[in-house]
């Protein structure tokens, strides 16, 4: 299930709709994003995130239709908020629900790299400095390529 919106969710609310009547799940992994205060050392008062839906939709979708061809889930959760946000507000939900553990942990891991790095939001700081726009980030890019399937017979 995907969501993308501009109001606040609750975590418990979601979390239960989401594993409600469903007790092949045995292994239930949850990331929830935060707006901070500060980033590269600037404060941050707010941070406003921009999307075109349909776009973002369709790419999110992607994204959970990887994850559930690679892991054997019982169901996913992405709730990605736009808007104005302040420091402490919650940006993003994502879960993976399995029989196992495992799979759960690799696929919320999967979908949160993945939707760090491809989906398409632009995100401004409103800083001390003035409003900054969020370059992607090495890191992110890095931790997005483990996934990347590789052809075992593809020439070096």
């Amino acid at each position: 299930m995907i969501r993308v919106q501009e109001q606040d969710f609750d975590v418990g609310q979601e979390l239960a709709a989401l594993t409600a009547g469903n007790t092949a799940i045995g292994g239930l992994t949850v990331f929830v994003g935060l707006v901070r205060d500060m980033a590269g050392g600037a404060g941050i008062s707010a941070m406003t995130l921009e999307h075109y839906p349909a776009m973002t939709e369709k790419m999110l979708a992607g994204i959970e239709t990887e994850a559930q061809a690679r892991w054997p889930l019982e169901a996913t959760l992405i709730i990605h908020r736009h808007g104005r946000l302040e420091p402490g507000d919650q940006i993003v939900m994502v879960a993976a629900a399995s029989a196992h553990r495992e799979a759960a942990f690799e696929a919320c891991q999967f979908l949160m790299d993945w939707l760090k790095t491809k989906a398409p939001f632009w995100k401004l700081e409103e800083t001390e400095q003035g409003p900054q726009w969020v370059d992607a980030r090495a890191s992110d890019d890095a931790a997005a390529a483990r996934w990347v399937k590789r052809d075992p017979d593809a020439a070096e």
